[in-house]
């Protein structure tokens, strides 16, 4: 998994991979601008548009000025918004792609910038190497750019937005930010959706020698990642190698969330799933998952089950008892979610029963009911972080960009997903992928990693043809073809 760093180290890794590979600094650069040239020209943006690029005198400066020569070459329409003081004050690597700049590119100073009604505006203003607050100069090219009507792509970082902190002041709003090697910490709080819009990640080339000795417990899950953590299964395996996995949830008037629960287990490899519910509501269970099996009243013999998932729709009346018993009589690893989890904040001494290396998997709302209020994401994530390494359980933060949080200290950041994730059900859907992997007899970190990614992934795939229309189920139905994009067999 690819290491997050401070906005302060990236100095360092650009310095300890140009030792290692013996390129020039401006090589590197070259590498960052073509990266982007790609991905701009696969967006399929039109050779017609107006673009503008905001350059600041350090080197996202310099890699706007060399995005500047690029895109001027596949024949687009480029002019260049000064934003540094004088060409003696660029950074050498700046000045290299300046005087490398095509005289066919204007040169426009802040009085003479006019923005086109549908233009581009490329933000390579400020990058990570921003530190303290914007000088009156800063703030008053930020309040222009945010003028601009089009469509807005920030270089690394919007420009103002401080790589690792939260925003106390005026930061660049993009539309798409383009970031190197690794998505800076703040590109993925919440509080900074507004600048960021729709975060890109794009490779350069940084080799993975380049970041020993640079330490940082966070880290990037990408779908490079996923194949190795997976278990394979032979010709010879049979349902019970799959796994038998317990669910335990659903109440009168919410069983969907169970069945979305047990629907989502079997889509993702379970052997032989068991729902527990009310003795009312089996059949319910049993003629909308016809695969799925049905137990009610106590959980006999828990200890039968490779793995169990507890909580969705469940409610909370009446189950302390039930859930402190099987807790106590159910030793191996489990996924606690929803009701599951606001019975553990109602009854704080049920904590020490759980097995170490349970997965609990909270939204916000849920995890503010556990863990404790925050006044922002970044304290949010140490919450999590502490209390996963207190209690020795891995905690899943659902959101934008879910992370997981290990026992060991370190915290991973998901890629994949979108926001039309965002509906009823689609945790639920979460919690039976994660016990399926639980089941099939994955380790508790790698169940959490491949569940959290296939399940993003999922939205992804069911989205394009969805959009905001896309529900909980569309999310299961997408499994399969995550396994076939990533080839999992």
């Amino acid at each position: 998994m690819q290491k997050i760093l401070s906005g302060v180290q990236v100095k360092e890794l650009d310095s300890q991979h140009l030792k290692l590979t013996g390129q020039s600094s401006h090589e590197l650069m070259e590498s960052a601008s073509l990266a982007f040239e790609s991905w701009f020209l696969e967006h399929g943006f039109s050779t017609e548009s107006i673009i503008q690029i905001a350059v600041g005198g350090g080197n996202n400066g310099g890699d706007g000025l060399a995005i500047a020569r690029l895109l001027s070459e596949q024949s687009y329409s480029v002019s260049i918004l000064k934003c540094f003081d004088s060409v003696d004050k660029l950074s050498s690597d700046s000045l290299f792609n300046f005087k490398n700049l095509p005289n066919s590119i204007p040169v426009l100073e802040f009085e003479d910038w006019l923005f086109p009604e549908n233009g581009i505006l490329i933000d390579a203003y400020l990058g990570v190497g921003l530190k303290g607050d914007l000088r009156p100069t800063g703030i008053k090219i930020i309040q222009k750019l945010n003028e601009f009507a089009g469509i807005v792509i920030s270089v690394d970082v919007p420009s103002g937005l401080p790589s690792d902190e939260i925003l106390k002041g005026k930061a660049v709003k993009a539309d798409f930010t383009i970031s190197f090697a690794f998505p800076k910490l703040s590109l993925i709080l919440p509080e900074h959706a507004e600048f960021v819009g729709e975060l890109v990640v794009l490779k350069i080339g940084i080799l993975g020698e380049a970041y020993e000795g640079l330490h940082s417990s966070f880290y990037y899950l990408e779908s490079k990642d996923i194949p190795v953590l997976h278990k394979t299964f032979n010709r010879f395996s049979y349902k019970g190698d799959m796994g038998k996995i317990l669910l335990v949830g659903g109440s009168p008037g919410k069983m969907g969330a169970l069945i979305l629960c047990a629907k989502s287990a079997l889509r993702t490899g379970s052997g032989l799933v068991t729902c527990h519910m009310e003795d009312s509501e089996r059949l319910i269970i049993q003629t909308s998952v016809p695969e799925a099996m049905a137990s009610w009243g106590l959980i006999p013999n828990p200890e039968f089950y490779d793995a169990v998932g507890i909580g969705p729709g469940w409610g909370t009346e009446n189950r302390s008892r039930l859930f402190k018993q099987f807790l106590q009589d159910f030793k191996k690893p489990i996924v606690i979610d929803a009701d599951g989890l606001n019975l553990l904040a109602r009854n704080p001494d049920l904590l020490p029963l759980i097995p170490k290396n349970s997965v609990l998997t909270p939204h916000i709302g849920e995890f503010t009911r556990l863990v404790g209020k925050a006044n922002n994401h970044l304290e949010r994530l140490e919450l999590a972080k502490r209390f996963a390494m207190d209690n020795e359980l891995i905690l899943v933060l659902k959101g934008a960009n879910t992370v997981i949080s290990l026992p060991d200290g370190r915290q991973v950041v998901n890629s994949s997903g979108n926001k039309y994730m965002a509906t009823g059900g689609s945790g639920d859907v979460l919690t039976g992928m994660i016990t399926s992997y639980l089941g099939m007899g994955y380790i508790a970190e790698n169940a959490a990693l491949c569940g959290v990614f296939h399940h993003g992934m999922a939205g992804e795939i069911a989205s394009k043809s969805k959009r905001r229309s896309m529900i909980a189920s569309d999310i299961i139905a997408a499994i399969p073809e995550t396994y076939i994009q990533l080839n999992i067999s």
